[in-house]
């Protein structure tokens, strides 16, 4: 993919970048920790220079984002949705020069967990296990399969492979994959009916685990995303699908094709949100999945 493919996309995303180095949601103008990141994380991925200042002034937006415990919350207003701070994590990580505040985040991660309860007996509602921590979407309120898997991804990524938060929410993903493969957001099964899969669910669960634990482990819902993401071209399905058959090193030689007819759909649809584009964007670069985008954050990805 040469420059003459990527320019049009980068001048979309650099046209919301306000002043002070953070970028807006695209439709209501107003600054996003989470697009930011995600901005971050595509910028540094190109194979160009040029964006060096802009990535480390959105970096050092993002540090006014975070609050005493640590954590990057989506907005000053909502102080207790912190789901985006393993996202801020990956921003960060790699640059010496916000390595305080991704080490405070990642401190954060380590500390707190989502609410738990003892687990339901036989005749209970939910049939997952409510007692393994993971992480939740809002603090105080119970562990989800996304924040989870990418809480689990940043602190792997800094060295925290072992420790016991990650090996339990290992524990958590496990236990909530559906019986017939993929996850769904956190529920495996209620009032006896097995829940849908959903590929983003499953593709960031993928993500995850991937060199954790035998592929066999997995493999039903490998084979749920290899049958799923053929029929799918919204971009957050599709690209955490894609990334999480590429941590598996599973991505069909199709993968391209599917990518690019789902940008193809923004004629048709309108233009994609500031955290999609990024993402989109962000998948046809990477191949070996979301840690592959974060894995080196100064360094330079070549486009071929």
């Amino acid at each position: 993919m040469n420059d003459f493919f990527w320019n049009p996309y980068i001048t979309r995303i650099l046209a919301l970048k306000l002043e002070d180095g953070g970028f807006v949601n695209h439709r209501v103008r107003t600054y996003r920790p989470d697009v930011t990141a995600w901005a971050i994380l595509l910028l540094n991925s190109l194979s160009s220079t040029s964006h060096t200042t802009v990535i480390q002034q959105a970096r050092t937006r993002l540090t006014q984002d975070q609050q005493p415990d640590g954590s990057i919350p989506i907005s000053s207003d909502q102080p207790h949705a912190i789901w985006p701070t393993p996202l801020s994590i990956l921003a960060w990580h790699g640059s010496s020069s916000h390595r305080q505040y991704e080490e405070q985040a990642v401190q954060f991660l380590l500390e707190h967990t989502g609410f738990h309860m003892e687990k339901m007996d036989g005749n209970a509602i939910a049939r997952h296990d409510t007692s393994i921590p993971g992480w939740p979407w809002i603090m105080h309120t119970h562990s989800w399969v996304q924040p989870t898997a990418l809480s689990m991804i940043a602190l792997s990524m800094n060295g925290h492979d072992t420790h016991e938060r990650v090996l339990q929410s290992e524990q958590m993903l496990l236990d909530r994959q559906l019986p017939q493969g993929g996850w769904n957001y956190g529920n495996t099964t209620i009032l006896g009916q097995e829940l849908q899969a959903f590929p983003e669910s499953t593709g960031l669960a993928l993500s995850a685990l991937s060199g954790r634990i035998p592929q066999t482990t997995v493999q039903q819902s490998l084979n749920y995303l290899l049958e799923a993401l053929p029929r799918l071209r919204t971009p957050i399905s599709l690209c955490w699908g894609v990334l999480g058959l590429q941590a598996w090193n599973m991505a069909p030689q199709s993968t391209e094709s599917w990518l690019r007819d789902c940008l193809k759909s923004e004629s048709r649809y309108g233009e994609y949100d500031p955290a999609s584009l990024c993402l989109l964007l962000g998948t046809m670069m990477a191949q070996g999945g979301i840690k592959s985008l974060a894995a080196s954050p100064e360094s330079i990805y070549s486009i071929a």
